[in-house]
């Protein structure tokens, strides 16, 4: 079992313990034992429990925000320790990004990989399960790199024999090139399309249920097309329309600033790429466009978004 803690700020404890409800999987399958200084007992030196907690642990939780960054104990002493044990290769340091805050100014962090997805704030999220869920897998793919190394109990050859096996030495250096087929980029784009679909679907409710002005409205066109449309005060104010293939062809997700099932013409156009066997979506068809940056699911959904919702927000 692996043990993983958690550096937050006592502000951030609602979420942290929203976080931990979803660990509960992991924590039933005998993966994880969780700790953080709530469970520190009565009478106990907490800088030593907590020092003690943050060198046994496997895995290391950095829940980011505000309050986060702003605590000279969790910035100043425990991101240094968790540093510390990454570059030892002692633990695996996850920065969890909360609340929007400037943690692109910490150094040490270009060094990790966060989460959620782009590390976009939990609190951004249309929904804050998806982004816990979105966390739980990283962390569950964290255990899988932890496990090989977090057995401490010799091998024996015989069990009347009390010498251990000492494990011969090999390279890290194992991976091999990655063939990518038709068939993986085609599923890549059928999975992507479906998950902005989805996406579109969860934020224009969210949107409807935070502003009583604004009322929204989602067609499916069939075929790997939607539409979806947002009114304030019963005024159009704005529409896209999101379908596969479409005026660029090949494989892509396009879009134009209507509500139509016509695909002959579009304003953007994300297309599937590849890059060292990872698959991502490319923008350089997005229109306007001089970014260079590899998409996600979650980044091109927020793309698109982006172009509904910006009509509202001038």
């Amino acid at each position: 079992m692996i043990e993983l803690f958690f550096s937050y700020s006592h502000k951030d404890e609602t979420l942290r313990d929203d976080l931990e409800t979803h660990l509960a999987m992991l924590k039933r399958q005998g993966l994880i034992q969780a700790y953080h200084d709530r469970r520190i007992s009565s009478g106990s030196e907490l800088d030593k429990e907590i020092d003690a907690a943050m060198m046994r642990a496997g895995i290391i939780l950095l829940l980011v925000s505000p309050d986060f960054l702003a605590s000279e104990y969790c910035y100043g002493v425990e991101v240094s320790k968790a540093i510390e044990k990454h570059e030892d290769g002692s633990a695996i340091v996850i920065p969890v990004i909360l609340r929007p805050c400037e943690w692109q100014q910490v150094p040490l962090f270009s060094k990790l990989l966060g989460a959620p997805t782009d590390n976009k704030p939990v609190t951004k999220w249309a929904d804050q399960d998806d982004a816990f869920l979105d966390v739980t897998k990283r962390i569950r793919s964290a255990i899988s790199e932890v496990q090989p190394k977090s057995s401490t109990e010799p091998e024996l050859i015989n069990p009347n024999i009390a010498s251990p096996v000492i494990s011969r030495p090999r390279s890290s250096n194992l991976s091999i090139k990655t063939t990518l087929t038709d068939h993986d980029k085609d599923k890549f784009l059928d999975e992507g399309f479906t998950y902005i679909r989805n996406f579109f679907e969860s934020s224009l409710s969210e949107l409807e249920g935070r502003h009583a002005d604004i009322a929204t409205r989602f067609i499916d066109n069939g075929g790997q097309s939607f539409s979806a449309t947002v009114y304030r005060d019963g005024k159009k104010e704005s529409a896209i329309s999101v379908f596969a293939g479409g005026s660029f062809g090949g494989r892509s997700i396009s879009y134009i600033s209507k509500e139509t099932s016509d695909r002959n013409s579009s304003n953007g156009s994300l297309s599937v790429n590849e890059d060292e066997g990872r698959l991502y979506f490319d923008q350089s068809m997005w229109m306007f466009s001089q970014n260079s940056e590899k998409l996600s699911f979650l980044g091109a959904a927020e793309l698109f978004w982006s172009t509904l919702i910006a009509p509202l927000q001038r």
